[in-house]
């Protein structure tokens, strides 16, 4: 029997349940969350973040310091998900634009790799200067806010891109808009899951790894924290130069 071929609305309706493929064969339905995850991550980092935590909160008690990574993540969460759905209206109050915003932001986060990679030891370096805990009568949700979540797991580098990935949003009240509140919000979900885990666990994971394992993460997590900076810093330059009105200039001059 000869095939029959799909109608026009037939073809349509096949398209529409084929899965949008970005470059290098990405679903672009799940192409935020892979961006918010990953940028986040990089910077964040919570397995090395965790022996940070565990030198600031090695005196208190395992339950103590179980309710300190709670109260971190959800502090966390607040912060990461108001700059991303929050910061860019901040900003244009303050009337700051988003490629000042990502050389900022990238300057920040690339000084702060170049330092970790030039300390000779970071992570006991990082641990002498955390300030001692307070006393346990302190509760455990004002110990947890300054300086463990801002600006040791959450600091400035952190903002900015949260603000840069939100300010990339659709525009618009369509399903691309909805879409991308979902995933960034399941990025922002999961980041701060994997942070209450390695903060939870913080003691147990100093024991295994050791400090030569500690030394190794914290040199890798620097040099990416240098190329992220770098990065971020150039999209934001390249912005900016290309409002220069270069042509304009030439264009006036080669004019008799």
């Amino acid at each position: 029997m000869p095939s029959r071929r799909p109608t026009p609305t037939g073809r349509r309706a096949l398209r529409s349940v084929e899965p949008r493929l970005g470059p290098f064969g990405v679903n672009l339905s799940v192409a935020t969350f892979l961006l918010a995850f990953t940028a986040l991550f990089s910077i964040v980092n919570p397995l090395s973040g965790a022996f940070i935590f565990f030198g600031a909160t090695r005196e208190l008690e395992p339950r103590v310091r179980a309710a300190v990574s709670r109260w971190v993540a959800i502090y966390a969460f607040s912060m990461v998900a108001g700059s991303l759905y929050v910061g860019a209206y901040v900003l244009k109050f303050f009337g700051i634009s988003i490629p000042v915003l990502r050389v900022a932001g990238g300057i920040i986060v690339a000084m702060s790799g170049w330092r970790m990679l030039n300390e000779p030891d970071a992570t006991a370096q990082r641990r002498s200067v955390t300030p001692a805990p307070r006393s346990m009568d302190v509760p455990p949700s004002r110990l947890a806010f300054y300086p463990l979540t801002m600006p040791l797991t959450t600091g400035p580098g952190t903002i900015s891109v949260a603000i840069s990935i939100g300010a990339s949003r659709p525009s618009g009240f369509h399903a691309p808009l909805f879409e991308f509140f979902v995933q960034s919000l399941a990025a922002v979900a999961l980041l701060v899951a994997l942070i209450y885990l390695a903060y939870r666990h913080s003691a147990r994971l100093a024991d295994v790894i050791g400090p030569t394992g500690t030394t190794i993460i914290v040199r890798l997590s620097a040099f990416l924290l240098f190329c992220i900076g770098i990065q971020v810093l150039w999209n934001g330059l390249s912005e900016l130069l290309g409002t220069l009105p270069l042509g304009s200039a030439g264009a006036s001059e080669a004019m008799p």
